[in-house]
């Protein structure tokens, strides 16, 4: 199985693809979608859609794993980065892919074990991982790989693929796993 991570952005989108077909996740690939010299921000929209699914139609992917926007003080950047991460929903819904969402802390926390940790910490650690010789410069594609290694771990402990708001949730969904 294939999952693809987004980090959602209207400058820089990264993503990042790994496999899941043992223990441990394996990557293919990771980079990001230039969108800076695009000035008009709904040509980016579409470009984002275009580009999100090229990757799909390549790679195949089963999954979606997005990093979902936290809130910041300009209102009218979070508008524009909901609106990314909405257009990157929508080509995965195209392809019929269920989409999961995680906070940046989750994320964080799920990488290097300290939901505080810095994106350097972060791109470090899944460079180690990935034993990775040269990391890219944008720190966007190792979030866009981070937000799928989250979702690979996040599966790994449920086992299903499946979203779950609570225990109580997962126990009546897995009456065979109760002990």
């Amino acid at each position: 199985m294939i999952i693809l991570g987004i980090d959602p952005g209207t400058t820089i989108m990264g993503y990042g693809l790994i496999k899941k077909e043992k223990k441990e996740p394996e990557l293919i690939t990771m980079g990001v979608i230039e969108l800076s010299k695009i000035k008009d921000h709904y040509r980016r929209l579409e470009q984002i859609f275009s580009r999100v699914s090229q990757i799909i139609e390549s790679y195949e992917p089963a999954e979606i794993a997005l990093e979902a926007p936290f809130y910041g003080k300009n209102v009218q950047s979070m508008l524009k980065l909901g609106r990314a991460q909405g257009v990157a929903m929508a080509a995965g819904l195209r392809h019929s892919l269920p989409i999961f969402e995680y906070a940046p802390r989750k994320i964080k926390q799920a990488i290097t074990g300290n939901g505080n940790a810095s994106k350097e910490q972060v791109a470090y650690l899944l460079q180690q991982m990935f034993q990775i010789e040269q990391m890219p410069e944008k720190m966007d594609a190792s979030d866009g790989l981070a937000a799928a290694v989250c979702h690979f771990y996040n599966n790994k402990i449920t086992g299903s693929g499946q979203k779950y708001t609570s225990w109580k949730e997962f126990i009546n969904k897995n009456p065979d796993r109760k002990k």
